[in-house]
């Protein structure tokens, strides 16, 4: 129980700091909440989660990446700039959820 409320906290903050450049450029709200709801999310996976043979700090990037594949084609149709910032954003994000949630879960 006690790694689940973790990785929702460590959820919250990933979610906190991508929304914050998106608040700041007034962006749609939709847009917002799907990010914000995609590294709560993602964070809980990762916390959760072992994949056999790859290095504690790698997963997260890997596993945030994998799971923005989606969202970056969704975004790619609209808007091409967005991709790299996106893709950027999961593998940082990502990797910092996986070290927070392997010294704290």
């Amino acid at each position: 129980m006690r790694t689940l409320v973790v990785s929702m906290i460590i959820g919250i903050v990933a979610g906190i700091i991508d929304i914050l450049p998106m608040i700041i450029q007034k962006m749609d709200k939709r847009s917002i909440i799907s990010a914000f709801l995609q590294y709560f999310i993602v964070s809980i996976i990762i916390v959760n989660i072992d994949l056999p043979g790859i290095i504690w700090w790698l997963q997260g990037s890997i596993i945030a990446f994998a799971l923005a594949i989606p969202i970056i084609i969704i975004v790619s149709e609209k808007d091409r700039k967005a991709v790299p910032i996106i893709a950027s954003m999961s593998i940082i994000l990502g990797a910092l959820i996986g070290i927070t949630g392997h010294f704290l879960g």
